[in-house]
């Protein structure tokens, strides 16, 4: 088990330099290059060469990489001119509010489309399989920002019973009023039940076809015996997998929930630098997202390895 998680946590670690090679080549490739862009089209070619001298810009290519990465190392992300704040501390404002966001909405979805998807399976080709299964493409299908308007125009101006923008302000006031939550938790919760739950659906019947469970009901045990103490960890496998890789899909519900009820979270934060072309905010975020994705695989895998014990002793 030690070795592969060692090996898992190598392999991480070589794919977040590659990760920050693709983000300094994305950096290189900005239009009018690098300092033109971060201190936009008005700047004058004494600030351009003052930037650029500032931040190695003016050396060969392998020592601006070494310094930008020792930069990003100790936190240094760059710096918004557009709201004369650094990156770094816009993410560190940001980020645990998309966390408390994205984290409750995947634990409920988790919660909800695991049975979901586990009791369709148990009742394949029945009504209520064929029922559920018509929701699930429906919500599945139906893109995030216009269901998160529905639920707008449903719950917040025809029944009033949510508001229609997410509590504003620091962690603590967000936590301070739930209420304000609901909305945009339920936009990304009902996407994501549809996205597992057909996971979760197409692993237990898979599960339920393998000779372990001919064997078991063939000794006398029971369906729901087999059903709950073989079959369900074993259609789990694959789930934790998906669940670790799927933080970039997390990451789009989010910011287009965060986009349309106002939450000042860091897909906002993105959206809004899109939108103002302020590229050290795009390639900051892009990088965090990047380097969560590769963190979520890495705990995934581990995952897979605690419910599968088969796994600690391969060698790839």
């Amino acid at each position: 088990m030690t070795g592969y998680v060692l090996r898992r946590a190598g392999q991480a670690v070589v794919v977040l330099l590659l990760v920050t090679v693709i983000v300094f080549l994305l950096l290189h490739e900005l239009p009018g290059g690098t300092a033109r862009a971060v201190l936009g089209p008005m700047a004058t070619k004494d600030s351009i060469e003052q930037f650029e001298k500032q931040h190695y810009l003016n050396k060969p290519l392998p020592v601006q990489y070494w310094h930008w990465l020792d930069s990003v190392l100790h936190g240094d992300l760059g710096f918004s001119y557009n709201q004369n704040e650094s990156v770094a501390q816009l993410l560190s404002e940001r980020l645990p509010k998309t966390v408390l966001l994205a984290g409750v909405s995947v634990v409920l979805a988790l919660l909800i489309a695991i049975p979901l998807g586990f009791f369709q399976a148990l009742r394949r080709n029945k009504p209520v399989d064929y029922a559920f299964t018509g929701l699930t493409f429906i919500f599945y299908s139906t893109p995030a920002f216009w269901l998160a308007l529905i639920l707008i125009t449903v719950f917040a101006i025809h029944w009033q019973i949510f508001p229609a923008q997410a509590p504003q302000g620091n962690f603590k006031d967000i936590i301070s009023h739930p209420e304000g939550m609901v909305l945009p938790v339920a936009t990304i919760v009902l996407v994501s039940v549809a996205f597992f739950s057909r996971y979760v659906r197409s692993s237990t019947l898979e599960n339920l076809l393998q000779d372990y469970v001919r064997t078991a009901r063939a000794k006398g045990a029971s369906t729901k015996r087999v059903a709950y103490r073989h079959v369900l960890r074993n259609a789990l496998v694959p789930v934790v997998t998906l669940a670790g890789v799927a933080l970039p899909f997390v990451f789009a519900g989010t910011l287009i929930s965060e986009e349309v009820f106002n939450y000042p979270g860091m897909g906002l934060l993105y959206y809004n630098a899109a939108v103002a072309r302020d590229y050290p905010v795009l390639l900051g975020v892009t990088l965090v997202v990047a380097a969560a994705t590769v963190i979520g695989s890495l705990l995934a895998d581990i995952g897979y390895a605690l419910l599968d014990p088969r796994v600690r002793y391969t060698k790839g």
